[in-house]
């Protein structure tokens, strides 16, 4: 279903940008029609119709001769909840970890967004980030693999 024929309601974004600032939240979302509007402080508005397909990232590297379990992976980090895996705080901002990014036990590596609610997922043990394994807004199952720790 293509949404280039809908219009966004400019005083509804309006009105949730000073709700954000009368009651001092970092972000609001609204899902209606599916079509979602979420506005965050600091950033851009975001609208997002239904999810897209997701693709399954390129996680072979070079050297290896045959695929790898990734959810038997010993370094994988996985998804504590179904949701919505965001990479970086908020849209166009820096991403919490990176490839080759050493990170230390408890650091934030990603967010599963699950009920409206903005999860930060930590890392359970410090190590080198040698894939990531999810894109930025890709819906995730309970106990997939987000990431891989060495």
């Amino acid at each position: 279903m293509s949404n280039k024929n809908k219009t966004i309601d400019q005083s509804l974004i309006r009105d949730l940008a000073n709700l954000l600032k009368e009651t001092d939240l970092s972000e609001i979302e609204i899902e209606q029609d599916n079509l979602r509007v979420r506005v965050a402080r600091g950033t851009t508005v975001q609208t997002v119709s239904a999810p897209t397909p997701v693709s399954a990232p390129a996680t072979q590297s070079a050297n290896d001769s045959k695929p790898r379990d990734l959810a038997n992976d010993p370094g994988a980090v996985p998804s504590p909840m179904v949701g919505t895996a965001y990479l970086a705080p908020a849209p166009g901002a820096k991403q919490f970890v990176s490839i080759g990014e050493v990170v230390k036990e408890g650091q934030t590596v990603l967010i599963v967004e699950a009920m409206k609610t903005m999860n930060q997922i930590a890392a359970p043990r410090s190590g080198k980030v040698t894939a990531i394994l999810v894109d930025d807004g890709q819906p995730v199952e309970f106990g997939e693999p987000l990431l891989i720790l060495e």
